[in-house]
């Protein structure tokens, strides 16, 4: 399949010490690359079919979303829409694969609309390997209200992603973030979440306490904060679906900060200051009995999980400066995996569990990095006057990151970046933004 081996190539990055494998999920076809190019895969999305008049409206908007997000990986390019030679005219019509040859057109995406009277939206879609003149897979349909016609967007781009490159998607996700406004001193914050993609924007908290560093449980349904609401920093709990919020059960005496679920989503770990010193402790979301994890007279704080749950990473100065350290879930001894020169901090565990992502200070620059997790293969994907923050996408591919501008006003804002270092973009929001917590993939 000459489909999977470009976009194959295309996945893999000299950066990038281990090979990319690309594969069909419907056939035995295994391809290893061990050369990588950086070049989009061609690939045409002409407007949906309207199965009915009531879905005109749709057609065409679902299939500018699979678009952006596909193109907005930096693994394709779409065809230009005014070079088409033919068009589906139905969703069953045959594909002529030598008009889309000839304006070289790789992948094509064609897709059907419907709106029934009951209100629910259809949609369905159809991927095609242009060299091989073949279809990849079953179509696949999925069904959803009219609201959320865009979701069901993202999905299909999720299931096209995932054919041709063997790994999967992210489109179906959220962002939880600190939306900010105001002038840099007096900034207002609140909570927010929004699609990867910036739209369909939701407030979960006022602007009338300062709010920081949210955190997403893997099921998609609370969120983990620190507030000041009290004047001191707390972590609170909240619940999406209700907006509603709840302090968890700290002694009223210690400041609570950097919390972080665990992959099971009823432990929580966190960094306690009392009596002047910092250390990492575990609870549950429901108030269970406290346990501290660490016990050195140094500042340890910004746990987080591997994908396991059996391990964490975090930020101690135990060595004098800030460094990455790993230790067991419960505990016990840590070991130290950063090495290079500068100060590191806001460690996370990747999705697939072979890389971690930190911020690093090293040379009056900021910098978003990865590293194995024996700290070898450190590389610096991002450099600026402050980037930090990192958070990773369902897949483990994508990082997101805040990046604030230099000068007096200091605005900040969402970025991502690939893991390879490449396709730096910056995220849409309504405001500035900080903070971001990327989701899994909903259900």
């Amino acid at each position: 399949m000459r489909l999977l081996l470009a976009l194959g190539l295309a996945l893999t990055a000299a950066a990038l010490t281990q090979p990319a494998l690309a594969q069909q999920r419907d056939g035995p076809l295994r391809i290893e690359i061990t050369e990588g190019v950086i070049e989009p895969l061609p690939v045409a999305i002409p407007d949906f079919i309207a199965e009915n008049p009531a879905a005109e409206q749709y057609a065409t908007s679902i299939a500018r979303v699979i678009a952006s997000d596909l193109t907005g990986t930096g693994l394709f390019r779409e065809t230009p829409r005014d070079s088409y030679i033919s068009r589906p005219t139905s969703f069953t019509s045959a594909v002529q694969f030598a008009d889309w040859k000839a304006i070289n057109t790789q992948a094509l995406v064609t897709g059907a609309v419907s709106l029934g009277n009951d209100g629910r939206l259809t949609v369905k879609f159809r991927l095609f390997d242009i060299f091989a003149g073949a279809q990849m897979g079953e179509g696949l349909r999925f069904s959803g209200t009219a609201d959320s016609w865009r979701r069901m967007a993202h999905k299909v781009a999720d299931a096209v992603y995932s054919r041709i490159t063997g790994e999967g998607g992210y489109f179906d996700s959220r962002v939880v973030f600190v939306s900010e406004s105001g002038p840099k001193g007096q900034r207002r914050k609140r909570l927010a979440i929004m699609d990867y993609d910036g739209a369909n924007l939701q407030f979960l908290t006022d602007d009338s306490t300062i709010v920081l560093a949210p955190r997403i449980s893997a099921d998609g349904r609370r969120i983990l904060y620190t507030s000041y609401e009290t004047g001191f920093p707390k972590v609170y709990v909240l619940d999406i679906g209700s907006v509603s919020k709840r302090a968890l059960d700290i002694p009223a005496e210690a400041l609570s900060f950097a919390p972080r679920f665990a992959p099971d989503g009823r432990t929580v770990v966190l960094s306690l200051q009392q009596g002047g010193n910092t250390d990492i402790y575990r609870t549950t979301i429901n108030g269970g009995a406290l346990q501290r994890l660490t016990l050195a007279p140094s500042i340890e704080t910004a746990p987080s999980f591997s994908p396991d749950g059996k391990q964490m990473v975090f930020v101690s100065d135990r060595s004098g400066t800030p460094q990455l350290y790993i230790m067991g879930a419960n505990g016990g001894d840590a070991r130290r995996i950063s090495f290079g020169k500068g100060r590191y901090g806001s460690p996370v565990w990747s999705p697939r569990g072979d890389l971690i992502a930190f911020a690093k200070q090293t040379k009056g620059r900021f910098h978003i990095g990865v590293m194995r997790l024996d700290g070898s293969e450190e590389r610096l994907l991002t450099a600026s006057f402050l980037d930090e923050g990192p958070t990773w996408s369902p897949n483990g591919r994508v990082i997101m990151f805040t990046r604030e501008s230099k000068g007096a006003e200091g605005t900040r804002a969402l970025y991502s970046v690939d893991i390879t270092g490449r396709n730096l973009r910056r995220v849409p929001t309504e405001n500035g933004a900080s903070d971001a917590a990327w989701s899994p993939v909903l259900r």
